[in-house]
């Protein structure tokens, strides 16, 4: 038995032609239920409450804050040492957005590992974080998500396979974290997308797409998404897939793919 697939647009990338309060509603109109995007912090939470209940739409993932671009923890502060209070406050500021929006998801963005620190020692670093982090997850029902990143777009990133994402997700336990599989990244470092996934689909919590090597939507790259879709559908897969691409032209236009999915 397959399983009908269920994509959320991700208000970073889509709808981009509209300021960030008018997405949610553009998105609706585009036919979407659900909506993620990772930095909810410049707005109060009872604000972006009420533009998900005006569009009629569910939060599906918020991430973690991050540092400044061209700070050491521009992609993520769990891997990074002396930013152990950082983090914490973040992850606790991200659970509390992550309940008011009720939100199933927050992805615990992990860090570039610093230039003069040894990546045992970065990644020890990690996982001890993402352990308290569970912890402080617990009783919330949010599931906390790790996502390895490309070493093309990130490079010195943490999380460097789907495996090593999966172990760490295995170590602190499937029940408050899980595996953040997007193929984007995945196809750029690892590539043999379905069996990947095939070997993680029980850690998988949450999938993103978009279509290399321009992180555009699919059909316009490398990947074959109608067999990859289908693989999906047959693994018995019943989560969201977030769309985190840059439309090639506008975002109406660009789901053109989804229409011919779904017909």
């Amino acid at each position: 038995m397959t399983t009908p697939l269920r994509f959320d647009a991700n208000l970073k990338w889509l709808f981009t032609e509209h300021p960030f309060e008018e997405r949610f509603d553009a998105a609706a109109r585009a036919g979407f239920h659900a909506v993620e995007y990772p930095a909810p912090y410049e707005y109060a939470p009872g604000r972006l409450v009420e533009l998900l209940a005006q569009a009629g739409l569910a939060q599906v993932l918020i991430n973690t804050p991050m540092g400044p671009a061209g700070s050491p923890t521009r992609q993520g502060l769990a891997c990074v040492p002396g930013a152990e209070q950082a983090f914490r406050d973040g992850v606790l500021r991200g659970l509390e957005y992550a309940t008011a929006l009720e939100a199933p998801f927050l992805h615990v963005v992990g860090g570039i590992v610093p230039d003069d620190v040894q990546r045992d020692r970065a990644f020890a670093l990690y996982v001890a974080n993402i352990a308290w982090a569970a912890e402080q997850a617990r009783g919330t029902g949010i599931r906390l998500l790790l996502e390895p990143q490309n070493k093309r777009d990130a490079p010195g990133f943490i999380l460097e396979t789907q495996a090593q994402a999966a172990a760490v997700v295995d170590t602190v336990g499937r029940e408050h974290t899980g595996l953040l599989m997007d193929f984007y990244h995945a196809q750029i470092d690892e590539g043999d997308l379905i069996p990947t996934f095939i070997a993680h689909r029980d850690q998988i919590a949450h999938l993103q797409i978009a279509d290399p090597p321009s992180r555009h939507e699919p059909g316009t790259g490398e990947i074959a998404f109608d067999r990859v879709f289908t693989a999906i559908r047959d693994s018995g897969y019943e989560g969201w897939i977030g769309c985190e691409y840059q439309p090639l032209t506008d975002t109406v236009t660009g789901l053109g793919w989804m229409k011919e999915l779904s017909a």
